[in-house]
């Protein structure tokens, strides 16, 4: 566990938005910042799943501000680990009975993983919840503004990689492909992927499924762009293929 650590591994530091004027580049950060409020309040679902007879888990989409242009934080998930080593993920867990609620979740798997204090970042709401099936469970996904001054402390025996991802990537078809997978009970889906170069590192990361899903659909609520491909998802429908089975769970 990270505990009260936060700051270790390095990423790429924040710069004003406007460098001209000496309170410029904070105002406009302050904007957008309110901005991205704004426009989540539209699709902030609370805790109208909590009724939902399935274990719960939740995950942190981390959001940063650099040189004015939103970035997504994402982890690679530790060799040692069990389920889905060496994959791309967001931070987060399954919930314990002492948490409250899926933010609670959220914010402790965060500050266990990453180093990122609760106090670090500005939670702005929940988006739509998902079904995960390995292990099966209804993810949920918290959205939050990560202070400029924070740097990971990664816990290595859970997250081996740590990388930041403009917002903007998410909805080009330069690094995108989809591909149709058979997940029993729900029949065929498609799978949303992205092959992704760290331009520091030179690193190259797959993002799919389920986090390529979350961060394609907040990118999309965001940036007020449609991808250059189809989601095939609608937002406005809440909850795409998967609404179904959460208003009715019993045809799990």
């Amino acid at each position: 566990m990270a505990g009260d650590m936060c700051g270790h591994r390095r990423i790429a530091e924040a710069t004003d938005v406007c460098p001209s004027g000496d309170n410029a580049g904070e105002q406009s950060t302050d904007d957008l910042r309110e901005k991205i409020k704004n426009l989540l309040g539209k699709y902030d679902v609370g805790s109208q799943y909590a009724h939902i007879p399935l274990p719960r888990a939740s995950i942190l989409l981390p959001l940063l501000i650099r040189q004015g242009k939103l970035h997504l934080l994402l982890t690679v998930r530790s060799l040692e680990l069990k389920t889905m080593p060496g994959d791309v993920c967001f931070p987060g867990g399954r919930q314990d009975p002492s948490d409250e609620d899926d933010i609670q979740t959220a914010l402790r798997e965060t500050q266990e993983e990453i180093g990122l204090c609760p106090e670090q970042v500005q939670i702005l709401g929940r988006l739509s919840p998902n079904i995960a099936k390995s292990p099966n469970c209804l993810v949920t996904p918290v959205v939050g503004i990560v202070d400029d001054t924070f740097q990971p402390t990664p816990n290595p025996s859970e997250v081996a990689d740590i990388f930041l991802v403009p917002l903007e990537f998410f909805i080009s078809s330069e690094h995108y492909t989809a591909r149709e997978v058979n997940v029993p009970p729900f029949g065929s889906l498609v799978v949303h992927q992205f092959i992704y170069m760290d331009p520091d590192t030179e690193k190259t990361f797959t993002i799919w499924g389920l986090t390529a899903h979350f961060a394609l659909m907040l990118s999309i609520i965001l940036l007020e762009k449609r991808p250059s491909f189809d989601p095939e998802f609608d937002l406005e429908g809440g909850l795409n293929g998967w609404k179904r089975f959460l208003i009715n769970p019993s045809k799990l």
